[in-house]
């Protein structure tokens, strides 16, 4: 197995007869390409690996280029919503 368990034990964490370490959460998140909230059912919000590169690249920019980044991401947001509401 992938993450390093049988097929046995993975069928006792999802009948919920045994909890994972939470190593082995982070390995099931890797495989299934998603985060451990996504998987424990904090979040709803699936974000795949190049998204995710992307906002550590941002992370690592000066504060005012991440300010400009984050100015540029909001009008558009704003853009989007307006069009939307008038064309509902």
């Amino acid at each position: 197995m992938i993450i390093g368990t049988s097929g046995d034990v993975i069928g006792r964490y999802e009948r919920g007869d045994i909890t994972p370490s939470v190593d082995v959460v982070a390995k099931i998140a890797d495989v299934l390409e998603v985060s451990v909230d996504y998987l424990i059912g904090k979040t709803k919000l699936v974000i795949d690996k190049n998204t995710l590169n992307r906002l550590e690249e941002i992370s690592n920019l000066s504060e005012d280029k991440k300010s400009y980044v984050f100015n540029l991401i909001d009008m558009c947001l704003r853009d989007f919503k307006t069009k939307k509401a008038y064309a509902g």
